[in-house]
């Protein structure tokens, strides 16, 4: 029975704000979930941090490094390919390295996939309600709300928010085949993925299936952390790129 859950974490120059404690907290809690940690060509001293956590966790902690720069999205779709290939892996995922979503949400994402044997997908979704600490810099917030709607329009799936860095998949042959090549967004890859699911699927009434088999969670608890690569001006990045996914993906569906 396959029972293991495996992370992926990409790290691109994250030396100086690497929480080392809280991951190995973490490992030390859950016996079933393993880390792969990506370092995407980083220039600072991160690649050496991730070798010093591998040491002390040999058996939980994968290190692949990338010998140049390539981008989040290459990083996450190179991870999840080396998750698959561990033994017993029955989810996999990515969570992002500033645990701006602290590490405890893994156990609500992994507790949905559990009690719902349809949901294939289950993604983290910053969601500011009573009771949740969501703390986002307005600016963001508002431009993620548009950039979800357009997604969402895209995609014909009512989506809140595509773009947090906490997801987790079944660990099927339908999630290697989405992450066979590589993604031709390097902004927004959380959507392409889904596209190529759909695609993958084809019609309309698997995207009815599919918008059941995708589960969204609103969060706990996010926080902005200092120090984000994410800027304003890739909004625009992003909206481009959407539609060259539409183009790629969806056009004919």
């Amino acid at each position: 029975m396959k029972t293991g859950c495996v992370l992926v974490v990409p790290c691109y120059n994250e030396a100086h704000r690497f929480a080392a404690k809280e991951f190995r907290a973490f490992l030390s809690q859950r016996t079933g979930t393993s880390l792969v940690f990506v370092d995407d060509g980083s220039t600072d001293d991160t690649l050496a941090l991730l070798k010093q956590l591998q040491a002390q966790v040999p058996e939980r902690v994968d290190v692949l490094s990338l010998s140049r720069n390539v981008g989040k999205a290459e990083a996450v779709r190179n991870g999840l390919r080396r998750a698959l290939e561990f033994p017993n892996v029955s989810s996999a995922g990515f969570w992002d390295a500033d645990l701006a979503t602290p590490l405890s949400a893994v156990d609500d994402l992994l507790t949905v996939m559990t009690n719902d044997a349809e949901i294939q997908m289950v993604f983290g979704s910053r969601v500011k309600l009573l009771g949740r600490k969501i703390e986002r810099r307005p600016l963001r917030h508002y431009l993620g709300r548009v950039f979800a709607t357009c997604a969402s329009i895209v995609l014909k799936l009512p989506v809140y928010d595509t773009q947090c860095g906490a997801k987790l998949f079944r660990a099927t042959p339908d999630l290697a085949a989405v992450l066979r090549d590589p993604f031709c967004s390097r902004w927004i890859f959380d959507v392409e993925i889904i596209a190529r699911f759909l695609q993958l699927y084809g019609g309309t009434s698997p995207r009815r299936n599919l918008s059941q088999a995708i589960y969204e969670f609103p969060l706990y608890c996010w926080r902005d952390i200092p120090g984000s690569k994410v800027r304003p001006g890739d909004f625009l990045k992003a909206i481009r790129d959407l539609i060259v996914i539409h183009r790629r993906y969806l056009r004919h569906l």
